[in-house]
């Protein structure tokens, strides 16, 4: 059953889910549709690169694979499709402790975000749920664990899934730094579902080898691969060996040159900290 309310047969009780805040601008799901949202939401004229291609794909019915370096923007090729399908769009992730940040972000946006985790207790998690199915939100975090609860199963039966979004997808791969058992699972949850949504997967970090695992082990279907690269033009990396003194005063110098401006300074033993905060402070550095 797919009708986006509870029943009164239903196991999670109406009760909890009254009137659904009202939802934000509707726009096409078409691309034009998405630049309107972007900018409505984020304040963006156009995509960065490699976004719009995801987003397209998406909007396509399509499943998507998306390589993207930390601050590319990978939230937004889904995001933005979460605003123009419908239903509620279930993003995959596994770092329970950002969800929180992450959907108070989305409603300083106007986006109807939620998460459903182990932070929240059993009558939380039933009110959670009971509001998605009343149309309460656009979009919801959930850890990949919580697939295999039979709870979320029978919920996400009656749900309207439009797009499932896999964050951090290197997790599905053995080869991966951050291999999580629990992210194998997620193409049968996937299958599960009365109509198979769109499958975007997203990760700052997979070689050629985990790439292949991750469209295999979530058994993506024809999907888009969107590689931009590592590379951050906005940052760089610089060596130099210097004796103790010679960093003290590289150290002073550098932060004089950039007045107004912050940054951080890695020493490799708080007694280092101290010595270092005690040294500039000295010399007029706050």
């Amino acid at each position: 059953m797919t009708d986006a309310t509870p029943s009164r047969r239903s196991s999670i009780p109406s009760r909890h889910a009254p009137i659904p805040p009202a939802p934000g601008p509707s726009f096409p799901p078409t691309m034009d549709g998405a630049r309107e949202a972007l900018r409505h939401y984020f304040g963006y004229e156009g995509f960065r690169p490699g976004q719009g291609e995801v987003v397209e794909a998406i909007l396509q019915g399509r499943d998507a694979l998306a390589v993207m370096p930390t601050g590319a923007g990978k939230s937004v090729c889904y995001q933005v499709p979460s605003m123009l399908l419908g239903g509620l769009t279930l993003v995959v992730s596994p770092l329970i402790s950002l969800m929180g940040d992450q959907v108070r972000s989305l409603k300083a946006a106007g986006i109807r975000g939620s998460y459903l985790n182990s932070s929240l207790n059993p009558r939380q998690q039933e009110v959670v749920m009971a509001r998605a199915l009343a149309g309460w939100y656009d979009l919801m975090y959930v850890a990949p664990e919580r697939l295999q609860a039979p709870r979320f199963l029978d919920f996400a039966a009656r749900a309207r899934v439009p797009l499932l979004a896999v964050d951090e997808a290197h997790c599905v791969s053995q080869w991966g730094q951050d291999f999580r058992p629990a992210y194998q699972g997620i193409a049968d949850f996937v299958e599960a579902l009365p109509q198979r949504p769109p499958v975007v997967a997203l990760t700052a970090t997979a070689t050629e080898r985990v790439r292949a695992d991750i469209a295999g082990l979530l058994r993506l279907r024809d999907p888009l691969v969107q590689v931009t690269g590592f590379d951050r033009p906005n940052l760089s990396l610089s060596a130099f060996e210097l004796t103790p003194k010679q960093r003290g005063r590289w150290i002073e110098s550098y932060v004089r040159s950039h007045q107004g401006q912050s940054g951080i300074v890695y020493v490799t033993t708080r007694k280092g900290v101290d010595e270092l905060s005690e040294a500039l402070r000295a010399v007029g550095v706050r």
